[in-house]
């Protein structure tokens, strides 16, 4: 199955529009019950028999889910955004934000941080704040957020604005690399029916740009690169101002919160999971962006794209590692995928299918990394650029016992060392596969492996997802 769908329960609102007509799925769980994939109907067996078939054109401009407030030309309906609660006015601030914070919503752009607590920092710190919707997706895996800019830009323009009165805002500033995003978010902001100002910032599609203080330095005229933490943007942001750095889907899960109260622990335990992989070693890619309650299984998710004979799955875009044995057992849940080694990230999942290499899979990751490092930590620039060599001596059937015993201590000693993630992501690509697949590590030494020799480039094309 590709396209976007809404897999929650009947009755259940989401970012994605209306869920189809009896969803969910077996296996897809209510907030965060850990329901094992297993028992009632078996889910591969009646997606092959049609079941949860696409609407004809689904994940095409035009062409929605029932009851979507998208409208026919691919942007979103304002007339029918406003009669369905959007851009309601938030006599008192700080209720929402205490709904927010028992509803435990965390913020999706990948760290997981608890939104309500980011929010008073924000209105707590001297000055006045600036609000940024932060939706540009380095993570190549996942396309959630330039679709919310694309489909639903009044719902992250509405979330902008109520984070703004939470925290005390004056100005606001929607952050993006992608040209059909700028393009419905200057659209929506030109009908919108209400303050504050917001100016739109585009920037070059990296993957550090969209690391919040790389989003502050763009913002302010520099290259979007991070800088050194502390001050936190939170502290010190736009024009020296407090600023909160907010990922889109965030800020959509706010305005549905303000929107639907009596619904918004659920909207909190819900996520946007971009879906990819290959059938085959030589097959087409499927890919999916879905909504799901959290504490679903990763095997449930894996089944709906025909994913589920897969290996091993890699978690959070390239942020969260490998995983082989065991996978299917995982569930959506932040907590629970940490304790595990690993970390949803921005909720993007790529799978292996048996006849790929998790080898070949995590020396195109690394190589990738090291091309994208911002080179301004030298430790950056040597460890992203050592971990990726020797992943790739590893596939080429170079390797030798030294080789791997230098990508163990790199994979420990490396993480929290650069000015952002990227060199902890490369860190536990290696260590990940040295855990979960030392035997097939082992293999590779003086052996020519065809699906490492098939990605020997390694420019990370593999894991790029285009927007449904």
């Amino acid at each position: 199955m590709t396209g976007v769908l809404s897999l929650l329960p009947d009755g259940r609102h989401g970012l994605l529009g209306a869920p189809l007509p009896g969803a969910g799925l077996p296996g897809v769980v209510e907030s965060s019950d850990s329901v094992a994939p297993s028992g009632g109907e078996d889910l591969a067996r009646y997606l092959a028999e049609g079941g949860y078939a696409p609407l004809p054109g689904a994940g095409q401009p035009g062409v929605r889910a029932p009851s979507d407030p998208v409208a026919p030309s691919g942007g979103e309906d304002l007339a029918r955004y406003l009669a369905e609660g959007g851009y309601a006015p938030l006599p008192v601030p700080g209720l929402l934000l205490d709904r927010i914070a028992a509803a435990g919503l965390r913020g999706r752009g990948g760290a997981g941080f608890p939104a309500a607590v980011k929010l008073r920092a924000v209105r707590d710190a001297p000055g006045r704040p600036v609000v940024v919707a932060n939706g540009e997706e380095g993570e190549p895996g996942s396309v959630k957020d330039r679709w919310l800019l694309r489909h639903r830009p009044h719902l992250v323009l509405d979330g902008l604005r109520l984070a703004a009165a939470m925290t005390g805002a004056g100005r606001g500033c929607v952050y993006l690399s992608d040209a059909g995003a700028e393009q419905a978010v200057r659209r929506a902001l030109a009908e919108r029916p209400c303050d504050p100002p917001v100016d739109v910032v585009r920037t070059e599609h990296t993957y550090v740009a969209g690391e919040e203080t790389a989003v502050v330095r763009r913002i302010d005229g520099g290259p979007a690169l991070p800088t050194a933490k502390p001050p936190r943007p939170f502290e010190s942001g736009v024009g020296g101002a407090p600023t909160l750095v907010a990922n889109v889907e965030t800020l959509a899960r706010v305005a549905l919160m303000h929107a639907r109260p009596e619904s918004a622990d659920a909207v909190a335990g819900t996520h946007l999971v971009t879906l990819s992989g290959t059938r085959s070693r030589t097959g087409a890619d499927a890919a999916a962006l879905v909504e799901v309650p959290a504490g679903t299984h990763l095997k449930v998710l894996a089944d709906l794209c025909g994913h589920g004979r897969a290996e091993a799955v890699l978690l959070g875009g390239l942020f969260g590692g490998l995983h082989g044995a065991g996978w299917t057992d995982l569930p959506l849940d932040h907590d629970r995928l940490r304790a595990a080694g690993g970390a949803l990230g921005c909720g993007a999942l790529h799978f292996l299918h048996p006849e790929d290499c998790p080898v070949a899979a995590a020396h195109e990751a690394a190589a990738h990394l090291a091309a994208q490092s911002a080179r301004q930590c030298g430790v950056c620039v040597s460890g992203t650029g050592a971990l990726a060599g020797a992943l790739a001596a590893v596939a080429r059937g170079e390797a030798d016992h030294d080789t791997t015993d230098r990508l163990r201590r790199w994979s420990e000693q490396l993480p929290g060392r650069g000015a952002c993630g990227l060199l902890d992501a490369a860190a536990r690509i290696a260590g990940s596969l040295l855990t979960h697949f030392s035997d097939r590590v082992d293999a590779h030494r003086g052996t020519v492996c065809p699906p490492c020799w098939a990605t020997s480039n390694g420019e990370g094309h593999r894991f790029t997802v285009p927007v449904p």
